[in-house]
């Protein structure tokens, strides 16, 4: 007898249809909608609410309100300044950051892991802190170059106030992230390429030229991508050498919109932030587009990567390369140590202008550092504990079979990757107004306290976190938790007693890489800190605007031992790391 038409349409999809209810109900289901919840409410909340106060006319979608704004003089100067200052200074990373990759990923020079090490610093510090320790190199104050009797005259203009300065340091700041983006493609091209041209012949510009960049297009199109995203929402380098120099980009144009207070401010920073977000999801969008236009198809597992004799050119490259540390490095942070131990910003550092009482006043005296430093820790080591634990189960989604829940997965990621995009200015004014107002039912305001922070946190670098913890997963052999689950564990048993020990290692420094991030950061908290909720960063800031620069300096220098700290702990517990998880590790 025939089967009725449809029936089979019918009970296919509610076979589907069951399937996916038992689904929900198990603990994968749980776990899933959790995350779901999790990131409606941290990514999807506020920053759609960001969109529709800025890019709305109170009817639906608008550009209306965003072309009114660039109609005004400072906002369209601002966006200029804002698109040529990332663009310039990513260009100028990508040229620098390929170039020393390519001699560390393609050469014999000696002493990579410490030079990838050492180069890596400059960009975990906080770019305000670079900021700062640049500010008191060059300029006419400088205790190093007063010391060396070289300084500029007194009441000269200091050479990084202004374009050039911010371009400047930008590129400096993201070097070292084009580096990494960088040298982690080149460990994953085959060496047979390189082989075989070199056995056809091919000298080394010629398969530079010919082989190896064409392969490297899609890391140099992220890797600017990373760079100029990063340079378009930064707020301390623009903040501290713009102003002075009155170049002002977008981020401080908001902080300077926030900080003037009246009845249209906080509209009218949404329209500036919206502005904002649109560029840096339109560059990431194109980033994309690009990445699918230009992707090259590989057959083979990576190998060890070539190890191109420089002759007696390797005295000189490695030369060239310590400049290089010493240049974007050392030279800086002398310097900042060198104002820190000075009893007055301008004096030269000899045995009697030194003094560590600015180091005692910032870390016992001054009981905003002392809250300062309590604060940071506390809501960056929360934020990354919180982190990581979310990470551990969104990377089992991302790992476990094709399906909906894989797929549901997929998606929350790329959020998460949108988000991290985003910059931190416009991630605070969408929590702004996200929570200006008391939690509905509870009736508790988060405004103006710890909690606020500690949420833009668990937006703002979600995806630090996901990166390592994901490659971690994609390691193990799905057999162990098949053999599990034919064993009877449920979901809870397997996670507890399988997965969690394995992936712990790369767990623990997706959370150091947040706190890192979270610890020192500025940008965030910028606009969200008030009294008794000051962060590190931002104090930090707020001294060197007061004038207060040797305290500044003295704040400066302990986040910079802190992070070198934390760094090198990352750096040991890599050696129980698969490749890749920690960036710097060769």
């Amino acid at each position: 007898m025939p089967m009725p038409t449809g029936y089979g349409l019918s009970r296919f999809s509610a076979n589907k249809l069951s399937d996916f209810l038992r689904y929900m109900r198990s603990g994968e289901g749980v776990t899933l909608a959790v995350l779901c919840v999790f990131a409606a409410s941290l990514f999807v909340f506020p920053l759609g609410l960001l969109a529709r106060v800025g890019l709305s006319d109170g009817a639906g979608f608008s550009l209306r309100p965003a072309l009114e704004m660039l109609g005004q003089g400072s906002v369209p100067r601002a966006l200029w300044r804002s698109l040529e200052s990332a663009t310039v200074s990513a260009f100028l990373s990508l040229i620098a950051g390929t170039g020393v990759a390519l001699l560390v990923g393609l050469t014999n020079v000696r002493g990579k892991a410490l030079f990838t090490f050492l180069l890596l610093i400059p960009m975990m510090i906080p770019p305000h802190v670079t900021a700062i320790a640049w500010v008191q190199a060059m300029g006419p104050s400088s205790p190093i170059l007063n010391t060396l009797g070289i300084a500029p005259a007194p009441g000269s203009p200091h050479p990084l106030y202004g374009r050039g300065g911010v371009i400047a340091l930008l590129s400096v700041q993201n070097m070292p992230l084009v580096f990494l983006v960088v040298l982690a493609a080149l460990r994953a091209l085959p060496r047979e390429l390189s082989d075989a041209a070199r056995v056809a012949g091919a000298g080394g510009v010629v398969m530079l030229r010919r082989i190896i960049l064409p392969l490297l297009a899609p890391a140099l199109i992220a890797a600017y991508g990373l760079a100029f995203v990063a340079a378009l929402g930064n707020f301390g380098i623009p903040a501290l050498l713009g102003i002075p120099g009155r170049y002002v980009t977008l981020p401080v144009l908001i902080w300077q919109r926030l900080s003037a207070f009246g009845p249209s401010m906080l509209a009218d920073v949404a329209v500036i932030s919206a502005v904002l977000a649109l560029v840096a999801v339109t560059a990431v969008l194109l980033q994309t587009t690009l990445l699918s236009r230009t992707r090259n198809a590989l057959i083979g597992a990576p190998q060890q990567a070539m190890r191109i004799a420089l002759g007696r050119a390797r005295p000189l490259v490695e030369g060239g390369l310590a400049a290089l540390v010493i240049v974007t490095f050392l030279l800086p942070i002398t310097a900042l140590f060198g104002t820190a131990l000075v009893v007055t910003y301008g004096l030269p550092l000899n045995a009697d202008t030194i003094t560590f009482d600015n180091f005692r006043e910032v870390l016992f005296d001054q009981s905003v550092t002392a809250r300062a430093f309590r604060n940071s820790t506390f809501i960056a080591g929360l934020a990354a504990a919180i982190i990581a634990g979310f990470c551990i189960l969104l990377a089992k989604v991302l790992a476990g079979p094709q399906g909906a829940g894989r797929r549901v997965g997929l998606g929350l990621s790329t959020l998460a990757d949108m988000t991290y995009a985003i910059p931190g200015l416009v991630i605070s004014v969408a929590f702004i107004l996200a929570f200006i107002r008391p939690l509905p039912i509870l009736d508790i305001s988060i405004y103006n306290t710890l909690a606020i922070i500690l949420l833009a946190y668990l937006c703002a670098f979600f995806s630090v976190a996901l990166k390592p913890i994901s490659a971690a997963f994609l390691q193990l052999d799905p057999a162990l938790d098949e053999a599990a689950q034919v064993a009877g564990a449920g979901y809870g048993a397997r996670m507890w007693r399988i997965a969690l020990p394995l992936v712990a290692p790369a767990a623990a420094s997706g959370a150091i890489l947040v706190f890192l991030t979270a610890y020192n950061e500025v940008t965030v908290s910028a606009l969200l800190w008030s009294t008794g909720t000051e962060t590190i960063g931002t104090t930090i800031y707020n001294y060197e605007d007061g004038g207060s620069t040797t305290l500044a300096a003295a704040m400066s220098a302990v986040t910079v031992i802190a992070t070198v700290f934390l760094m090198v702990a990352l750096d040991m517990l890599g050696r129980r790391l698969p490749p890749g998880v920690v960036p710097w590790r060769l």
